[in-house]
């Protein structure tokens, strides 16, 4: 079941946008500043929905960003390896989302005093949402993230 998987910290991640040293770097060396606004989930949890709702904060209710730039542009993925140049590069507040693990966060969030949005949702209906993608994965207890028990003890 290794086939178009990424191995990281022995994790899988899907080949997609990942890359071993991309994902290390953002673990040890991406900087999380105090005015960031983090985004913290187990995939297929409502992270879109969130990132669409911050947004409107953010524009305060003027679509016109939302509109006519990319998700991925807006709050870019720390793990991906263009979000994690994007990240780098941006001034300012910045709106950021991961799927990481707890014991692979940047060092720097156990330091920041950037706002964290802890994403939960039922396993069940996680399961439901990932289930053409993951469902053997899920039941294993191997995922991109933290399993869902060791989440919400870390992070409740």
């Amino acid at each position: 079941m290794t086939d178009g998987y990424l191995w990281f910290e022995g994790l899988p991640f899907a080949h997609v946008g990942w890359s071993c040293e991309g994902l290390k770097e953002a673990c040890t060396k991406f900087v999380i500043k105090d005015e960031d606004t983090v985004m913290v989930s187990y995939p297929k949890s409502g992270t879109h929905w969130l990132i669409e709702i911050l947004c409107l904060i953010h524009s305060k209710g003027d679509t016109k960003w939302i509109r006519s730039v990319s998700i991925w542009d807006r709050a870019p993925w720390l793990e991906i390896d263009s979000g994690y140049k994007l990240l780098k590069e941006r001034e300012g507040p910045r709106l950021l989302a991961f799927h990481l693990p707890f014991h692979l966060f940047p060092k720097s969030f156990f330091t920041s005093k950037a706002k964290v949005i802890y994403i939960m949702r039922n396993p069940k209906d996680v399961l439901v949402s990932s289930l053409d993608q993951y469902f053997q994965w899920f039941l294993q207890g191997h995922g991109e993230s933290l399993t869902y028990r060791s989440a919400s003890t870390l992070l409740s």
